[in-house]
C-alpha cells in the first residue's frame, strides 16, 4: 500500500490551490493548507478537516502567522514531504507608474516575502528530517513579461531567482523547484485576460496532470525550473 504523504499547500482555498487539496486527498496524502480568508478556510474544514487534514487562516506575509501555522502542522503532522508555495496575488493591470505604493508592496509581501516566510518556517524540520521537496508557484511571466502586470512579473522572475539560489542552499536529500503551472482559467487570469481567460481550462481539469507530476518530484529534480505537463 502506498505510503502516505505530507503536504503543505498555500493559498489552499480557490483556484489551483483548491485544485491541489482535493487531488492530493484523493491519493490518500495528508494535507495542511493555509489561506487568508477564514470563511473560505472553513469550507475546507468542514468536509476534510475533521480527520487527518488540517486548515488555517493564515496571512503567509506575516512571518508570526506563518511561525504559528508551521508549529501547529509541524507538531501535528511532522515536516512535509512536499511543500507548495501557490499563494499569490496579481495587480490590477496598469503601467507600473500608475501601480500605488501599497499595492506594488503587497504583491511582493505575498509573492516574495510570503513564500520565504514559509521556507523560513518548515525548511529547518525538512532538513532535520533529511528528506522533502519545496515547490515555489512561478509563471509563464516569470520567464517572460508582458504590459501591465511589472509587479506580478517582477515577483516571479524573483521566485525563478530565489528558488535557484535556495536550491544551492540545500544539503542532499532536499530539493527546490520553480514551478509554472502554466495559464489556467482562474479569478487571477480573469482579472488581466477578462472573459478571454474561459478559452482555457479550469483548475480541475489542470490539477488531474499537476497533482501527479509534482507528487513525482524528487531530490533529483533540485535546481530545476518546471512547466505543468500539457502546459
Amino acid at each position: 500500500m502506498k505510503s502516505q504523504r505530507k503536504i503543505v499547500i498555500t493559498g489552499c482555498t480557490r483556484g489551483l490551490g483548491r485544485a491541489m487539496v482535493e487531488g492530493f486527498i484523493a491519493r490518500g496524502d495528508r494535507v495542511a493548507g493555509c489561506a487568508r480568508n477564514p470563511e473560505k478556510v472553513a469550507e475546507l474544514q468542514d468536509p476534510f478537516g475533521r480527520n487527518d487534514h488540517l486548515f488555517e487562516s493564515v496571512d503567509v506575509s506575516r512571518d508570526s502567522e506563518v511561525a504559528d501555522f508551521s508549529r501547529v502542522v509541524l507538531e501535528k503532522h511532522g515536516p512535509p514531504d512536499l511543500l507548495i508555495n501557490s499563494a499569490a496575488l496579481i495587480n490590477e493591470n496598469a503601467p507600473l507608474w500608475e501601480v500605488p505604493e501599497a499595492e506594488f508592496s503587497t504583491v511582493v509581501d505575498v509573492n516574495l516575502k510570503g513564500v520565504t516566510n514559509l521556507i523560513r518556517h518548515f525548511v529547518p524540520a525538512m532538513i532535520e528530517n533529511g528528506s522533502g521537496v519545496i515547490v515555489n508557484f512561478s509563471s509563464y511571466w516569470g520567464r517572460s513579461t508582458a504590459s501591465e502586470v511589472a509587479p506580478y512579473c517582477a515577483t516571479k522572475w524573483g521566485i525563478e531567482g530565489l528558488t535557484s539560489a535556495l536550491a544551492q542552499d540545500l544539503p542532499p536529500g532536499l530539493a527546490a523547484v520553480a514551478f509554472n503551472p502554466g495559464v489556467i482559467d482562474t479569478d487571477m487570469l480573469r482579472s488581466c485576460f477578462g472573459s478571454g481567460a474561459g478559452s482555457y481550462s479550469g483548475p480541475d481539469c489542470w490539477a488531474e496532470a499537476a497533482v501527479p507530476f509534482l507528487a513525482g518530484l524528487s531530490a533529483s529534480d533540485n535546481g530545476s525550473s518546471v512547466t505543468c505537463p500539457g502546459q
